[in-house]
């Protein structure tokens, strides 16, 4: 056995020494640069220009792989981020039309908290801003729980009102509340007087429909539709001169000695927060009290109330 040597391996060198790849290039341009030149001068070379690229369809498909998975993954990945952002937005949006709903409520309960205590310079008497708690829910009691009581000198008899008009009376009082008939129920009454006429009458609750009946008018009444009611001074219960209602439908039949005329409450009934109370003049000098002091227990019940 001869022994290894270098002149009788058949490996290859690593870097073989061979002449440049220069010419090949070179033929290569020269070859592209004449199908560019022949392309541009005829239409020859068309069909071959198509047939090339549907071949080679599937390796750039193959070549653009990559870059379109990565793309795909961008897509779901900021897919994803839009839709926890528009999630996002929506319940910001909501807590944001939420706080707007309750702004707005906070504004028109102001607007009428103004005209609450504007209308109050128009009462000579000692007045207090109360808040209704509570409404009765027996459709043939028309009633209300406020929040003052006779800690706050409120005593029964005593008159309520709104912005508007009268709303009604005080029926019931305890330390701290206090139960208010409204005019609209069917068993208060409240004297009024007819502001184009001075006629004077009565204005009973009706219940149903939250109106009012004026059932004991002469035959011969001057009451017309749209004439205005207002408190009258008769009973000194309730403020003089303060609207109560307007005349919406008067009923009269031949023959007989009385009518009768339907008006609506100008007060808003059951659709405000807050009311006044009113300290009558004659009931201040009468118990020699101020709006602070405690009720007299023997004050005398409602007009038109039966205990």
């Amino acid at each position: 056995m001869e022994p290894f040597s270098a002149k009788n391996s058949t490996s290859k060198p690593l870097f073989p020494k061979g002449p440049a790849l220069g010419l090949p290039a070179l033929i290569l341009c020269l070859v592209s640069a004449g199908f560019i030149l022949a392309d541009s001068r005829s239409t020859a070379l068309v069909p071959l220009r198509h047939f090339v690229s549907i071949t080679l369809t599937p390796v750039v498909w193959l070549a653009e792989l990559p870059s379109n998975i990565a793309n795909l993954g961008g897509y779901l990945s900021g897919r994803g981020t839009l839709l926890s952002e528009n999630t996002e937005l929506r319940e910001s949006l909501l807590r944001q039309e939420a706080r707007l709903r309750r702004l707005d409520a906070l504004e028109a309960e102001n607007r009428r908290l103004r005209e609450l205590l504007s209308s109050s310079s128009q009462l000579e008497e000692h007045v207090l801003v109360a808040e209704i708690l509570s409404i009765s829910q027996d459709p043939y009691r028309h009633q209300i729980m406020i929040n003052k009581g006779a800690r706050d000198g409120v005593y029964r008899g005593q008159a309520i009102v709104d912005a508007y008009g009268v709303l009604g009376q005080i029926v019931t009082v305890n330390p701290h509340r206090a139960i208010a008939m409204l005019i609209t129920d069917p068993d208060h009454s409240i004297p009024v007087e007819v502001n184009r006429t001075g006629l004077q009458t009565v204005a009973r609750g009706r219940g149903e429909g939250g109106g009012l009946a004026l059932p004991f008018l002469p035959g011969n009444a001057d009451v017309r539709v749209g004439d205005l009611l207002v408190s009258s001074a008769l009973g000194g219960r309730f403020p003089e001169g303060y609207p109560v209602g307007e005349v919406a439908e008067v009923r009269y039949q031949p023959g007989e000695h009385f009518m009768e005329a339907i008006a609506y409450p100008a007060a808003r009934i059951l659709r405000g927060r807050q009311v006044l109370l009113v300290w009558s003049e004659s009931y201040l000098v009468e118990e020699g009290s101020t709006p602070s002091a405690a009720p007299d227990p023997a004050a005398a019940p409602p007009a038109g109330h039966q205990p």
